[in-house]
């Protein structure tokens, strides 16, 4: 029988210390999709290259799709640490630091955690059970501190709303345009004619 995913082998809930090494799994998972992509990721494979069974695997996560799901999350909320880390360099523009993200987010490097993103993406809004959790938070955790940095800049609540929905829309929209089409410079034109209009408005 499978533990349930956080759980102890005795049925309990998941002390700290497990959290911690549950912690540690997802982040060395994804260090090796980031490094490796996600082609033929299997629990196995995975377990062999950061150095656990997958058994191992299956006690803290469940199944491999509990697993990928936990991938997406920390690399959502590396992404959103990023940007903050960003807005407190001394001297960096808000549009320079959205620029540095989106130059992050573009990386070729990152491809397989854009992929694995879209994919479980759909496979939630298709009602996939086990896809359905990434959904939770995956577009109010970054309205949040990109209202409170509009907030902050002088913006109107209800506008900075509406333009974090708008400004995250148009991120990841040129994110699945570059997997669909890998062009680059068309994606990059884009993005900086958005940023021109974006932060020009104000």
């Amino acid at each position: 029988m499978v533990n349930t995913v956080g759980s102890d082998p005795e049925g309990g809930a998941a002390s700290g210390k497990d959290g911690d090494r549950r912690a540690q799994l997802v982040n060395a998972a994804v260090d090796h999709v980031t490094a490796h992509g996600i082609a033929d990721l299997s629990l196995r494979g995975l377990g062999a290259a950061i150095g656990v069974s997958h058994r191992m695997l299956i006690h803290y996560f469940g199944s491999k799709e509990h697993l990928l799901v936990e991938i997406v999350r920390t690399s959502e909320q590396r992404q959103r640490d990023l940007l903050s880390r960003l807005r407190l360099e001394p001297g960096l523009s808000p549009v320079d630091a959205a620029r540095l993200l989106w130059q992050q987010l573009t990386d070729p490097q990152l491809a397989g955690q854009e992929q694995l993103f879209f994919e479980i993406y759909g496979q939630a809004l298709r009602g996939r059970p086990e896809a359905a959790p990434v959904l939770e938070g995956l577009v109010n955790d970054w309205l949040e501190p990109l209202v409170a940095a509009e907030v902050a800049a002088g913006a109107d609540p209800a506008v900075a709303r509406s333009r974090a929905r708008l400004g995250l829309a148009t991120v990841r929209g040129l994110l699945l345009d570059l997997l669909a089409t890998g062009d680059h410079d068309g994606v990059n034109a884009a993005m900086e004619d958005f940023l021109r209009l974006y932060y020009g408005s104000r």
